[in-house]
């Protein structure tokens, strides 16, 4: 990806990401402190719309198009077997931030969003966990006029209308198309993603399907065809993603005192990934 003036995007960020705070994490992914320290937080606790967030992504290049920041907010319902990030799960936890501190920080990236046609990306956890805080942040960004992008498994709790409203695109988190095997996968029922689908089918938003391609377990030909059907299903479907499972979650786990549930499967080839999506979903990615 260029940045439209014949020097590559990432040569953009990596040169002027230090202006903005950036500091590199431990998979290379540039990360930015969120926001100052606020003392009504501790002094007015509860007074506030406020949201938790576990982490920024500063200078995200996979989670939508362009230059995006990517915001992780703390919770989760689901407990994917092969979950990376498992110290978003729990509720507790997440820096304690409003909406309009949020925003003011982000808008701080709108030159690289311009200049890339990026924007802002809510992730987690599972961002529809904090409906409230998510709809007024994604107002406030629409209204600057900056591009829009929710990363989820659609696992929320209902009432979307406001959330799809002021959002441009989903990262729509595939996380099986059977029932049974969505419980074994996630721990949960379908039913939520299934109604979340529908209330995107009613507002008309465009998604790009994500899948997690994991040896042994969501690999196999019989469930690739499967979920090419269950795909073509979804509406205003734009591209689909298979991902290739990795192991960069082995640590947290073991930071976090649990087990790994597939602390014995390898991660997956990425050549063998790139060929199944293409196989499966060429069709769909133009």
């Amino acid at each position: 990806m260029t940045d439209g003036s014949g020097g590559t995007t990432g040569s953009m960020i990596v040169m002027y990401a230090d202006r903005l705070g950036a500091e590199e994490g431990p998979e290379g992914r540039l990360f930015c402190a969120l926001f100052e320290p606020n003392p009504r937080f501790s002094e007015q606790e509860g007074s506030f719309l406020t949201g938790y967030i576990h982490s920024m992504e500063s200078m995200g290049l996979v989670d939508g198009p362009g230059v995006r920041c990517v915001v992780f907010l703390q919770g989760c319902p689901l407990r994917c077997l092969y979950c990376h990030n498992p110290d978003t799960q729990t509720a507790e936890g997440g820096e304690a931030v409003e909406p309009e501190a949020l925003v003011r920080r982000l808008l701080r990236f709108r030159p690289y969003f311009d200049r890339s046609g990026g924007g802002v990306t809510f992730s987690g956890g599972e961002p529809l966990f904090q409906p409230e805080f998510l709809a007024e942040c994604l107002a406030r960004l629409r209204k600057a006029g900056i591009h829009t992008c929710l990363d989820t498994s659609g696992a929320g709790l209902g009432a979307y209308e406001d959330i799809l409203s002021c959002t441009d695109l989903l990262l729509y988190d595939v996380k099986h198309e059977v029932p049974e095997a969505y419980q074994r996968v996630t721990g949960r029922s379908m039913e939520r993603t299934l109604d979340f689908v529908e209330a995107v089918r009613r507002a008309g938003t465009p998604m790009w399907v994500r899948h997690v391609v994991v040896p042994g377990l969501t690999d196999q030909e019989e469930h690739l065809a499967a979920l090419r059907k269950y795909v073509d299903t979804l509406p205003k479907v734009q591209k689909v993603e298979l991902l290739p499972f990795h192991k960069l979650g082995t640590e947290k786990y073991r930071g976090l005192g649990r087990a790994d549930p597939l602390a014995e499967v390898p991660a997956m080839d990425p050549e063998l990934c790139r060929q199944l999506q293409e196989r499966w979903f060429s069709d769909l990615n133009g």
